[in-house]
C-alpha cells in the first residue's frame, strides 16, 4: 500500500477539500504519485468518475475530481467509495463505487454502515496500489463521538486502515483553540493516538500573531503544529462542493450582466455556475428562499436538483414562477440545466415514486417539453458540439428521466451522437441535460457576447489549475509539508 495521511476537521467547512486539493498538488510537484480518497461524503454536487474495467461512469463527490485534478491523475470511483445525496431533510440516495445502492432516511443508514465499510476498505486497498501517497479527506468532525461506534468517515476509517490523522482548525469562524483543545480532550485514546499534529486554516493578516494561540494549544494538547495556513484567495477559483458556500454568493458587484439563480431546496451541480462567475463582466446571484428574482436580471439560470419535483413546487412557494414569468415578459434569457431544464417544460411525471410521493407535476411552461423520470439513472461523460454556436463542448449527464416535446426539434447540442435539449421559439428559453455547459470557454464567450457581454471567454479550466499551483505555493510556505510527508505512513 502507498503511504497515507489523513486530514480531519474540527467541524465541517473548515477547508478540508481545498487543503487536500493543495496538498496534492504539492506533492505532484515534488514527483509523487499522490491520489485523494474520501470514504465517505455528503454532497449534491457530483461528478463522473470511471468504474475500471467497465463501460460507463460513476457518481464521486465533486471536491475528489478536483483533487484528482489536482493530482493529475483521471478521477476514480474508488476515490469516493460512499456518496450520499441529500433528497429530503431526513434522507439521502446512497452511491456506492460509484452506483446507486439504494435510498436511506438517517437513522437507516446508520445501521447500514457496517456493510458500508467493506466498500470503503475494498476501495481504499485498490486506489493505493502503484501511488505512492494517498491523502484522505474527512468528513464532519471526528469529535462527533455519539457517531463514533458506526462510523466510516473519521476515526472509524483512520484506525482500521492505520492512517495517521492531522486535525484542521479554522481560525475564521472563532473559538478554534478551544476547537483544537476540545477534540483532543473528548477523543477516545484509540482514536487520540491517530492525531500526529494539527494546522490552522484561515487566518487573516499576520501569521505570527497566533504563536500564543498555537503555545496555547500545544499545552492543551502536546500535538505539534504544522502551520498556519493563510486565507487563501486563489480558493475562491475552485469549483464548489458543499452547499454551505452559496450563503456567501447572494450578492456580488454590479456587471455588465446580471445572472440570476434561484437557490433550490436540492440544490445540485451548481458549480455548473462557476465559470460564468469568473468572468469579470458577469455578477452571478444565487437568490435565496423568500427573496424574489432580481428584476434587473437579463439571465435566469434554474440549476439542477436532486429532487426535481419537490424543487418545482417550492418554486412556486416562494413566488419565483411570477418573477420568471415577468422576466421573460421583458425580453430576459433563461437556461435551465438537467432538472431546472426538466422544471421548464410543461408537466413532471414520476409514475415509479423514485423521487418521492407526489407523482406529477405541473411544469414552468417555458419550454413545450414533457419529463418522464425513470428507474435507470444515465451516468456518463459526455462530448458534445453546440448547434446554437456551433463549438465544441464537454461536460457530464447525471439525470433520471427522459424528456420529449416538440421544443426537441430545436435541439441544443448534439450529445454522443445525439440530439440533446429544447429551445423556444424566440430562442430565448433552452435547457440541456449537460452539466459543464458553460466550462466550454468558446462557447461561453458567444452565449455571452448574444447577451450583450463583449471580450468574455477566459480559461477556466487554466484558472483552476493556476489556482490549485498558486495554493500549493501558499501551503508550501505556510506548513511543514516536510514533516506531514514523513507523518505518513
Amino acid at each position: 500500500m502507498a503511504r497515507a495521511i489523513m486530514l480531519q476537521g474540527t467541524g465541517s467547512d473548515v477547508g478540508k477539500t481545498v487543503l487536500v486539493a493543495g496538498l496534492c498538488r504539492a506533492a505532484k510537484k515534488r514527483g509523487l504519485n499522490v491520489r485523494p480518497f474520501k470514504p465517505q461524503n455528503m454532497s449534491n454536487n457530483a461528478a463522473v468518475a470511471d468504474i475500471p474495467g467497465e463501460d460507463g461512469g460513476g457518481e464521486i463527490g465533486r471536491g475528489q475530481w478536483l483533487q484528482a485534478v489536482a493530482c493529475g491523475v483521471a478521477p476514480s470511483i474508488h476515490m469516493n467509495p460512499v456518496l450520499l445525496k441529500p433528497q429530503s431533510d431526513v434522507g439521502s440516495q446512497v452511491v456506492v463505487q460509484g452506483k446507486v445502492f439504494g435510498q436511506a432516511k438517517a437513522r437507516d443508514y446508520q445501521a447500514m454502515k457496517a456493510h458500508l465499510m467493506g466498500a470503503v476498505l475494498d476501495s481504499w486497498e485498490k486506489l493505493g496500489q502503484g501511488a505512492d501517497l494517498v491523502i484522505v479527506e474527512g468528513a464532519g468532525s471526528p469529535a462527533e463521538i455519539n457517531l463514533r461506534p458506526r462510523d466510516i468517515a473519521n476515526m472509524g476509517f483512520a484506525t482500521r486502515a492505520n492512517v495517521p490523522v492531522v486535525l484542521v482548525g479554522d481560525i475564521d469562524r472563532g473559538g478554534v483553540i478551544a476547537s483544537v483543545a476540545g477534540t483532543h480532550l473528548i477523543l477516545p485514546e484509540e482514536d487520540r493516538r491517530m492525531v500526529v499534529g494539527y494546522l490552522i486554516n484561515k487566518f487573516r493578516g499576520d501569521v505570527t500573531l497566533f504563536d500564543d494561540g498555537i503555545e496555547a494549544i500545544n499545552r492543551f494538547t502536546g500535538w505539534p503544529c504544522f502551520g498556519v495556513v493563510p486565507w487563501l484567495k486563489a480558493a475562491a477559483l475552485l469549483p464548489s462542493e458543499d452547499s454551505v458556500i452559496l450563503e456567501r454568493l447572494t450578492a456580488g458587484e454590479e456587471r455588465a450582466l446580471k445572472v440570476a439563480v434561484p437557490m433550490l431546496g436540492r440544490i445540485a451541480n451548481f458549480d455548473d455556475l462557476d465559470p460564468l462567475r469568473a468572468e469579470p463582466q458577469v455578477e452571478v446571484v444565487f437568490v435565496p428562499p423568500g427573496r424574489r428574482l432580481p428584476a434587473d436580471a437579463g439571465l435566469v439560470v434554474i440549476p439542477g436538483s436532486k429532487s426535481t419535483i419537490a424543487d418545482l413546487l417550492t418554486f412556486r412557494e416562494n413566488g419565483w414562477d411570477s418573477d420568471l414569468a415577468a422576466h421573460r415578459r421583458r425580453g430576459g434569457h433563461v437556461v435551465g440545466i438537467c432538472g431546472g431544464y426538466q422544471m421548464l417544460g410543461r408537466v413532471v411525471r414520476d409514475p415509479h415514486g423514485i423521487e418521492g410521493s407526489v407523482k406529477e407535476a405541473e411544469g414552468l411552461g417555458l419550454l413545450d417539453v414533457e419529463t418522464v423520470m425513470e428507474p435507470e439513472k444515465t451516468v456518463r461523460n459526455s462530448t458534445a458540439r453546440s448547434l446554437h454556436f456551433d463549438t465544441p463542448l464537454e461536460g457530464y449527464e447525471i439525470h433520471l428521466g427522459a424528456t420529449a416535446g416538440p421544443d426537441c426539434m430545436r435541439p441544443v447540442a448534439v450529445l454522443n451522437d445525439n440530439n440533446d435539449g429544447a429551445t423556444s421559439a424566440d430562442g430565448k428559453v433552452f435547457g440541456t441535460y449537460l452539466h459543464g455547459l458553460f466550462g466550454a470557454d468558446t462557447f461561453r464567450a458567444r452565449f455571452l457576447e448574444s447577451l450583450g457581454v463583449k471580450g468574455a471567454g477566459v480559461d477556466y479550466r487554466g484558472e483552476v489549475e493556476r489556482a490549485l499551483d498558486d495554493i500549493a505555493e501558499q501551503l508550501e510556505t505556510h506548513l511543514d509539508i516536510d514533516a506531514i510527508l514523513t507523518a505518513a505512513r
